[in-house]
């Protein structure tokens, strides 16, 4: 691989989103004829927006798609895919590439933001995922895939990220005569021991990285640590008699939740969560049918568990259907499941999306529930600025409020953060995939990240490798 300037060949990187925060995932992998390649194309959450004004209210594609070769999805979160449906407003035909287990869960994330945030009609609606599935590519791990073939050929290869089912970091390989560059685009990246998963390893080579720097600032909790923290929260809304709520975006960490959950019941089964009230006759509760067609999409999709997933199902656990487990469907039983739960405070553990607050049946349970200190609510991953989770996290401690739908709501239930259950790489992780690589890159791209975690990051990359020249976009 050769280390040779930028214009042999000549290619250059733009970003679309998540360059000043951590959602609207979009890159662009330009070559000097114009053909390029797009990795993910996401939806704004919260305050954030793209530097060419688009928001979570502004959700056009602003830049051409004519010459846009192929998208590269890296996996199947909101932020990274949700503005898949404007691309192909825009006159998107070309290939959606992604792995074998996103191919199977991109469409029912797409037909729900579609449903959301796009078009209620339902022909109209039906149009567009027709046209997402003919253009999906299932691209196996490992394996190489041409995007562009001539004097300049650019292909891609995908590897597990870790993150959630079916995630990938993408390297990208150019070359042009005997010149060769590879880039590589981390998507999101996992935490070594996030339950399901195997844990990524870092490419052998890179030219160039980018990489996100969501937590690049700080350091998790040990799996055991958190596993603790979570049972040690869980106790104290039991003590109190009454719910925990746990906002949980829809796929990936509603799932890592209730493996961990139905572990803290395996290993406590006949001790008491609190007086009077025993592990194993409590309730967990999922309230989310977007939340059980990705469940029963993980389930569907075991042989990408790690070992230890496959061990536990082996000896007969179910960690993903256990018996606690109930599931809401219909929006009629969620209404007197939050009903009943506000009357009797109720021990029960409610997971619900979505992960930041900004909609979904969490919102009805928040309303319902905040003001009550009987309650505790549970922060298990990252809330952007400007969302109502943010907001509860920061202002929650301080018995403030927050505004929902409109109307401000007193916080008074105890709130919980547990970082040790992002789905994301912390600093420590992040430093890990570029220091294991065999040749390290010559440059690193942060992105996806807040100005103080990309700042902490880029400083920790230049104090252990001098050599690498790191940017912030």
């Amino acid at each position: 691989m050769s280390g040779g300037q930028e214009s042999k060949p000549a290619w250059r990187i733009s970003h679309h989103g998540a360059v000043d925060g951590v959602t609207g995932s979009c890159h662009q992998l330009s070559l000097a004829d114009g053909q390029s390649l797009l990795i993910d194309c996401g939806l704004f959450q919260g305050a954030e927006t793209s530097r060419e004004g688009a928001s979570a209210e502004r959700l056009a594609v602003n830049f051409p798609v004519g010459r846009v070769r192929a998208l590269v999805v890296t996996h199947v979160h909101i932020d990274h895919v949700g503005r898949l449906p404007h691309l192909l407003a825009a006159g998107y035909r070309a290939p959606i590439i992604c792995s074998e287990a996103s191919a199977k869960l991109l469409p029912l994330v797409l037909e729900d933001a579609i449903k959301v945030g796009f078009t209620r009609e339902r022909a109209l609606a039906e149009r567009f995922l027709e046209q997402i599935r003919r253009q999906i590519v299932a691209l196996p791990y490992k394996e190489w895939q041409t995007v562009v073939d001539g004097e300049v050929e650019l292909r891609v290869k995908l590897s597990p990220a870790g993150h959630i089912l079916g995630s990938a970091y993408v390297e990208c390989e150019l070359r042009q005569g005997s010149e060769r560059q590879r880039i590589v685009f981390s998507g999101d990246l996992g935490a070594p021991h996030t339950p399901l998963l195997p844990a990524p390893q870092s490419p052998y080579a890179a030219d160039v990285v980018v990489l996100e720097s969501t937590y690049g600032d700080r350091c998790h909790d040990s799996r055991r640590d958190r596993r603790q923290r979570l049972q040690a929260v869980c106790e104290h809304a039991f003590g109190n008699k009454g719910a925990l709520l746990i906002p949980a975006f829809s796929i990936g960490r509603t799932q890592e939740l209730l493996y961990e959950l139905e572990e803290i019941i395996h290993r406590n089964r006949q001790r008491a969560a609190a007086p009077g009230v025993r592990w194993e006759d409590l309730d967990i509760i999922v309230d989310s049918p977007l939340a059980a067609d990705f469940t029963s999409g993980y389930m569907q999709l075991r042989q990408h568990w790690d070992a230890e997933a496959r061990r536990k199902l082996a000896a007969g656990r179910h960690p993903l259907d256990f018996e606690q487990l109930t599931t809401i469907d219909d929006h009629a039983t969620h209404l007197r499941a939050v009903e009943y739960l506000a009357r009797t405070a109720r021990p029960v553990v409610v997971i619900a999306a979505s992960g930041m607050c900004s909609g979904g049946r969490i919102v009805n349970y928040l309303k319902a529930m905040l003001g009550d200190p009987r309650h505790d609510i549970l922060f298990t991953g990252y809330q952007a600025v400007g969302t109502p989770g943010r907001d509860i996290q920061r202002y929650g401690p301080k018995g403030g409020h927050v505004e929902l739908d409109g109307q401000r709501y007193p916080i008074r239930a105890a709130v919980h953060t547990l970082g040790g259950y992002s789905a994301h790489a912390d600093q420590k992780d992040l430093l890990n995939f570029i220091g294991r690589m065999r040749r390290p890159p010559r440059q690193v791209r942060l992105v996806h990240g807040e100005e103080s975690a990309k700042r902490a990051l880029a400083a920790a990359i230049r104090e252990r490798h001098p050599g690498i020249e790191v940017l912030v976009p």
